[in-house]
């Protein structure tokens, strides 16, 4: 009598019932939105916080040189126009670069927090690390208004921006929660939040000038994060990569119910998915495993370029938006919407084509835009804003395209370690941006031309890289490495229906 292994069930196919705009996945996503819309609100807060402010000697024999010394001697007091600002309550004349290292220092925890967020994200769950991050964020960002000095505050920042980035632990679960051709609508759709939320940052600092107001009130929502515990889910990829079966199998029959779909008899019994041999990974054993592999060595460092250069261009160009002509909240406002056709062309790009060719492209245009900007007549003033604009918008497209894409490079078990060390060293993009607006003391167009370039330079490295379809997610290092060795017979990905 010959026997039959019994047919496992995989967990896209399990998720694909659901759809992502039913019930359940309706409400996680603006749960998950909102999430994200706290994060780019905290991790842009500084350019309204400790934005630039005039001032000028209080002796007049420093009338025509503030910052200069005359006959060994330095101007002993400023006035300020604005005398609550953060430069003027921390007497931050003369040191520009104590203004601008707000931003830097920022940027830097952060690249450090997610060298452990990720990791522990990957130990404990996605769930706990955005409960969290989401509160401490929040506990810190408003312990920020109270601060007393200048250092204090730097301190305040580094640790808020270390210890409350609740973006990296949602968008791992975000793409988890759904199967490979819900992955990217999905995203796109949560990640309006991130637009939502930068939007929020110019309305908050309009209607509160007042520094430490506007911190109060832009950190305090962060605290009802805490209900997250009860609002939303594990990812049932992640325990069943813990080999947690039961919770896994638990929380698939709550989606049913929730969206009253009827699951088959013991179609949840068959559930499989690979488990790694060593449970209780560490953080330099994923170091480990994943520098074994040449293949992901590769990976690991082109991701690392794109990141570098996503986050410089964006965040860079952000910053300097508020030096354009015209209103600086309007304008800030104006290209944080720029973000949402961004992410809608994202997911059109990525829904019907593969990942490495619009990457490049996007690159290059976004590359063109910036480098011909600075070079336009000045009477020309709406078409240079034009020219910004949509190289913004390509820069947004890239930026969205190298999230995803670096999430379906790496195994489910060490999937958000990955994209943290991805997304940490990256933010070395990010540190040096908030200083990219001192470099228009020397042309004003600079700042533009350098983000042109290296947007370029990212585009041309893409090229080495193999391409990625519409595939499940890989649970293990072996299937990871197996990524791009079979390519689809037609460039375009055919359609799915949600």
């Amino acid at each position: 009598m010959v026997t039959t292994e019994k047919q496992k069930t995989n967990l896209d196919d399990v998720l694909a019932k659901f759809g992502m705009f039913r019930p359940y996945h309706g409400q996680l996503c603006l749960y998950l939105g909102l999430a994200y819309a706290s994060n780019i609100a905290y991790s842009s807060n500084y350019i309204f916080a400790a934005e630039e402010d005039g001032y000028r000697c209080a002796d007049a024999d420093f009338i025509n040189n503030t910052c200069g010394v005359i006959n060994s001697e330095k101007c002993a007091e400023f006035i300020y126009e604005n005398s609550n600002s953060f430069v003027a309550e921390f007497q931050l004349a003369c040191q520009d670069w104590k203004r601008t290292l707000v931003g830097t220092v920022h940027s830097l925890a952060y690249m450090l927090g997610l060298l452990f967020v990720g990791p522990l994200s990957d130990r404990i769950g996605r769930k706990p690390m955005i409960v969290i991050t989401g509160v401490l964020g929040g506990i810190l960002g408003i312990a920020k208004s109270f601060a007393t000095s200048y250092w204090v505050y730097i301190v305040l920042e580094f640790l808020e921006s270390a210890f409350g980035d609740i973006y990296s632990p949602a968008y791992i679960l975000n793409v988890e929660i759904v199967t490979n051709t819900q992955r990217v609508p999905y995203f796109a759709i949560a990640n309006i939040g991130y637009c939502v939320g930068a939007v929020y940052i110019a309305l908050i600092a309009w209607l509160l000038p007042y520094w430490r107001n506007y911190l109060r009130v832009l950190y305090s929502p962060a605290l009802l994060f805490f209900f997250y515990f009860f609002l939303i889910d594990e990812s049932p990829r992640w325990l069943l990569s813990k080999g947690k079966k039961a919770q896994a199998v638990k929380i698939i029959e709550k989606m049913a119910k929730k969206n009253k779909i009827t699951m088959e008899e013991n179609e949840l019994e068959k559930l499989a998915c690979e488990v790694e041999k060593k449970e209780d990974i560490k953080f330099f054993a994923v170091l480990k495993n994943t520098f074994s592999s040449r293949t992901l060595i590769q990976r690991l460092l082109v991701c690392v370029v794109w990141w570098m250069t996503s986050t410089f261009v964006n965040y860079g160009m952000s910053i300097t938006s508020v030096l354009l002509q015209g209103d600086k909240y309007i304008n800030y406002a104006l290209v944080a919407i720029t973000e949402v056709p961004g992410i809608f062309l994202a997911m059109y790009v990525l829904m019907n084509y593969r990942r490495k060719y619009p990457l490049i492209g996007s690159f290059f245009l976004a590359g063109l835009f910036c480098i011909g900007q600075p070079f336009l007549p000045n009477k020309l003033a709406w078409l240079s804003l034009l020219m910004f604009m949509i190289g913004k918008l390509m820069a947004s497209l890239y930026f969205n395209i190298t999230y995803i894409y670096t999430s379906e490079l790496f195994p489910t078990y060490t999937r958000n370690s990955m994209h943290a060390i991805c997304s940490s060293l990256g933010r070395i993009g990010s540190i040096v941006a908030p200083q990219t607006p001192l470099l228009a003391v020397y042309w004003d167009g600079l700042p533009s031309l350098i983000f042109g370039i290296v947007s370029i330079v990212a585009g041309l490295l893409t090229f080495s890289v193999s391409d990625v379809a519409n595939i499940s997610l890989p649970d293990t290092v072996t299937e990871a490495e197996a990524i791009g060795t079979k390519v689809p017979d037609k460039n375009k990905i055919d359609d799915t229906v949600l």
